[in-house]
């Protein structure tokens, strides 16, 4: 098997509304196609940052809740790479984002930090 690229990152939310918002109008992302599935009361939404497709955010009805910390089984973040974090920490600030103090990766030397999703998913911003 040879893998070509990652296709999409698939996100389950609590509060759909909230979500869509915070990746559409917070993160840039473009809305590519939403529905809502009647039989599982689930709304789907497509996204896609810079012409490439993502994300799938998925709503359903009272979805577990994710454990965040300590460290737990399964996705732990998602990353997206940055030309600059000061400014990508500030605007977020600016939205009344808590972000965490800016770190440097002891291997490359390069700039990151993380923050949460509306459902504390933590995403995290790497400086290229």
């Amino acid at each position: 098997m040879k893998i070509s690229k990652l296709h999409h990152i698939a996100i389950i939310c609590a509060d759909y509304e909230a979500s869509k918002k915070f990746y559409t109008e917070v993160l840039g992302f473009t809305v590519v196609n939403e529905v809502y599935r009647k039989e599982r009361q689930s709304f789907k939404l497509d996204l896609s940052l810079n012409g490439q497709y993502l994300i799938e955010l998925f709503s359903f009805p009272n979805p577990p809740a994710r454990p965040t910390t300590p460290e737990a089984t399964g996705l732990r973040h998602i990353a997206f790479g940055v030309d600059d974090i000061a400014a990508s920490v500030a605007f977020l600030q600016s939205h009344n984002i808590t972000v965490e103090p800016i770190r440097i990766d002891e291997y490359t030397q390069k700039q990151f930090t993380f923050f949460r999703d509306p459902d504390l998913l933590p995403i995290e911003l790497y400086e290229l």
